[in-house]
């Protein structure tokens, strides 16, 4: 767990927005040496325990604009910032749980969405 968390916390774009903490990718990726064991903790607690904590469920809603006028609400999308430790969980559970699927031939050839390395539209030619 402490290389998984420190190989996805080093790599951080230090240009990305805070999240919901407050917190830059930026300082956390030049902590990583200082925090990846705190965070690879928290992390297994939180595998352990099945529960996640209450701040890497906290999201700052943004609204981005995406077309025409500016006065129409229907032309804003909404963009949730989760802080980047809740980032970092996020991709662990979700490589986890893509590992145990795929190992166990729970998903088929024909699935391609949300499957890294598989595009939707070669699922269209198969």
């Amino acid at each position: 767990m402490l290389e998984l968390v420190q190989d996805l916390l080093l790599p951080m774009d230090a240009c990305k927005s805070t999240g919901s903490d407050g917190v830059y990718a930026r300082v956390l990726g030049e902590l990583a040496n200082v925090i990846t064991k705190l965070l690879s903790i928290i992390f297994q607690w939180s595998w352990d325990s099945g529960e996640v904590p209450f701040d890497c469920k906290l999201a700052k809603v943004v609204p981005i604009f995406k077309k025409v006028k500016k006065e129409d609400p229907g032309n804003y999308r909404p963009v949730s910032h989760i802080s980047v430790p809740g980032k970092i969980m996020e991709k662990i559970m979700l490589g986890v749980i893509e590992k145990h699927l795929k190992d166990n031939s729970d998903i088929g050839r024909s699935q391609h969405k949300l499957m890294r390395e598989r595009s939707c539209y070669i699922n269209v030619h198969l």
